[in-house]
């Protein structure tokens, strides 16, 4: 889910905007060109088969972030994708990304539940013949130090919910990223999707359902459509979320 379990006191505000100063794993390489991460977390039904069928009908993969704690469960934006469908996306060349296991907040979490939560997500994964994760998103965006020190020592990226783009020296253990979700979710992508294209920035988008009558947390299959439409037609270079990291951590080969 988006941020509808988020910390909106004083207290979660404070300790999100201070876990940007700590723990920083820092981009080495500014972006070649402008590059698009389309990303689904929790991945609900509609995101495994409508999202994964409009970015591969464009030739594009897309980014799965999954708490395989809620697989094959119904939630608010209906049923998620089970085992099945999730070997499906594997088989089609997403990327399947590291969520924790029941979608826990890690703003509060101990080390030893993040720990615990982690390694069971990647365990369950791992049954489904998913490569080793690059690639994590903290579940809300809740995020602390603390957890930014665990999963950088586990993930090349982990992503926050917060604003931007990531160029030259972002911080890749709290990445920032657009949501398409709510009334206003495909205008705010497009306005930092053409800021992407301005500014040679990396740009990751992501939803959770697509559907026709989306969940505030959710968007149309039309609006993600136009966005993906956008990017290419833009001259973005969509890519995974791990191939995005690997493109701005590793220079080019001369």
């Amino acid at each position: 889910m988006g941020t509808e379990g988020a910390d909106r006191s004083l207290r979660g505000k404070l300790r999100r905007r201070l876990a940007r100063l700590a723990v920083r794993h820092a981009a080495t390489v500014a972006p070649q060109r402008p590059m698009v991460s389309f990303c689904f977390d929790d991945a609900p039904e509609s995101a495994a088969l409508a999202g994964a069928g409009i970015l591969e009908d464009r030739g594009l993969s897309g980014t799965y972030f999954i708490s395989m704690g809620l697989a094959g469960r119904t939630g608010p934006m209906g049923p998620n994708a089970d085992a099945a469908l999730i070997g499906r996306l594997l088989v089609a060349g997403h990327e399947i990304g590291c969520h924790t296991f029941s979608h826990i907040n890690c703003g509060e979490a101990p080390p030893e539940v993040l720990a615990d939560e982690v390694d069971q997500n990647l365990q369950a994964l791992q049954r489904l013949g998913a490569p080793e994760p690059v690639t994590f998103a903290y579940p809300y965006g809740e995020v602390s130090a603390r957890a930014k020190a665990a999963f950088g020592r586990r993930f090349g990226l982990s992503r926050a919910l917060h604003h931007g783009l990531i160029g030259q020296g972002s911080d890749l253990n709290q990445a920032p990223a657009v949501g398409i979700e709510g009334p206003s979710g495909e205008a705010v992508a497009r306005h930092w999707l053409e800021r992407a294209l301005a500014e040679c920035g990396w740009l990751i988008l992501y939803t959770h359902d697509v559907q026709p009558n989306p969940s505030p947390w959710g968007c149309t299959p039309e609006a993600l459509a136009r966005l993906a439409d956008a990017a290419l037609a833009g001259g973005a270079e969509v890519v995974t979320a791990a191939e995005g990291y690997r493109r701005v951590t590793a220079p080019l080969a001369s």
